[in-house]
């Protein structure tokens, strides 16, 4: 699945090993036409920041895990380039905690979706988990949202108390806090409408946020929430982390 030409020497060679995993899955038929376009965007901000895991980045990445660990109902959202880029991270986080994860996608159509639930389906088979893979029957809305992209499970999305959605849009974000929800957002532009509305947002990439809070479980386990912890601050850090890659020579 990961077969590049570049040399695993190469100093790029996480960022190549990433975009090859988007040509599959657009081979797949998983991804949206403008998929690339995002990715891209979110590869300059992670130049910027030097393509690391800031010491906020971290912050609230265990802050995160926390939360999902104190959930009631947890649980993962996954959309076409999440499933793509970090599938395997996803699943083992979700077998961490013992919740599903969701396929919710913007552009639906019944051929993209059976695409990435393929997908999910055949990770989970190779990595031996029994994570609950949603997203193939829902039978709710989410309240504020029009279209196919407001379809979700009941039993997942629209029940959660915790969720994490990476990658995700603004308007479908905004909709899960008003509900009620911690919206956990993995985002590398700590500008973007969901990193700033979301309830604890990690600036950095993907699978680098994902595998801080597997490195974590696997360390300490069950970690406690920071009754300290403060999203706004925490997002002004990496937005000055973000800002000081403008000054390098």
């Amino acid at each position: 699945m990961d077969e590049i030409a570049a040399d695993p020497s190469h100093p790029r060679y996480a960022s190549l090993l990433m975009r090859r995993r988007l040509e599959i899955a657009a081979e797949k038929g998983m991804l949206a036409d403008s998929a690339m376009i995002a990715h891209g965007r979110g590869e300059a901000f992670d130049y910027l920041l030097g393509e690391r895991t800031t010491e906020s980045a971290a912050r609230a990445a265990r802050q995160a895990l926390a939360a999902l660990q104190a959930a009631d109902r947890p649980v993962l959202s996954i959309n076409g380039n999440v499933a793509a880029l970090a599938c395997d991270e996803m699943l083992q986080l979700a077998d961490h905690l013992s919740c599903p994860v969701e396929v919710n996608i913007f552009y639906r159509t019944p051929e993209r979706m059976e695409a990435i639930l393929n997908h999910m389906n055949e990770r989970k088979l190779a990595l031996g988990l029994e994570v609950p893979v949603l997203g193939h029957a829902p039978d709710a809305q989410i309240p504020g949202l029009k279209g196919p992209r407001a379809a979700c499970h009941r039993e997942g999305i629209l029940e959660s108390d915790v969720i994490l959605v990476p990658l995700e849009d603004g308007d479908r974000c905004n909709a899960l806090v008003a509900m009620g929800k911690t919206v956990i957002v993995i985002d590398l532009n700590p500008l973007s409408r969901s990193a700033q509305q979301g309830s604890i947002t990690i600036v950095d990439e993907l699978s680098r946020a994902l595998n801080t809070m597997l490195g974590i479980a696997a360390e300490e386990g069950h970690v406690a929430i920071d009754a300290s912890y403060d999203h706004q601050a925490v997002l002004n850090e990496g937005l000055a982390a973000v800002l000081s890659g403008l000054k390098k020579p």
